[in-house]
């Protein structure tokens, strides 16, 4: 999951494989737990991102492709396209794809302080090919996502990643990129990639994050 140091610098600055125990209120539950070792999967998977920024620094766009194993609200795979006219959701389910929309994308630091329109759902098979030695392709309905040229592999967990006010427990395997395009109806979206971190610990807002795993 705004600034260029969104998730990028969540992930950039954190401790790998960190964790650390908050009090907080079950997303899927309701009831408060304050032992995030009690928390249950919602959702199994993988999830990259792409954030696009113009000169001054402003996003421009941000893509957030889903490749969903299990969840609690199904499987299958989504693109959520944020610009500032407005959010597109694909997928071939809207139960699924809207629920990532809302329940996490909306949250996520890259779009801190963003505005959120009510998202627009285009029903269409999203296909995904997610490989951490050369990156991503992702497209349907529209939007075609590419990242190259993985730059770092590294694991990252924290019980501590806010979605709606309500902390959250999360695993991944991030892979910042050196290289990324989107595409939308054939047109190249505008912005450029922000890149930073250090030589040993690389970051970039075009990322992978694969064998993910968020708790609640």
């Amino acid at each position: 999951m705004g600034t260029a140091l969104g998730a990028m610098g969540l992930l950039a600055t954190a401790t790998p494989a960190s964790a650390s125990a908050s009090t907080s209120t079950s997303a899927v539950g309701g009831a408060a737990d304050s032992d995030p070792a009690r928390r249950k999967p919602i959702l199994v998977g993988a999830n990259p991102g792409l954030q696009l920024f113009d000169e001054s620094g402003a996003c421009t766009a941000y893509v957030s492709t889903w490749q969903v194993e299990w969840s609690t609200h199904g499987a299958g795979n989504a693109l959520v396209l944020w610009r500032p006219d407005g959010v597109r959701v694909v997928g071939e389910d809207p139960r699924l794809a809207l629920w990532l929309a809302d329940h996490f994308v909306r949250h996520f630091p890259e779009l801190d302080g963003l505005p959120w329109s009510a998202p627009l759902f285009h029903r269409s098979a999203v296909r995904v090919r997610l490989d951490l030695a050369s990156g991503l392709q992702a497209w349907g309905g529209g939007i075609d996502v590419r990242m190259a040229g993985v730059l770092d592999r590294r694991a990252f967990a924290t019980d501590q990643f806010p979605l709606a006010g309500v902390e959250h427990s999360l695993s991944l395997v991030f892979g910042p990129c050196e290289r990324a395009r989107a595409r939308v109806d054939g047109r190249v979206l505008p912005g450029e990639i922000s890149r930073g971190g250090t030589p040993d610990r690389p970051s970039s807002s075009a990322f992978l994050a694969t064998a993910e795993v968020w708790r609640a």
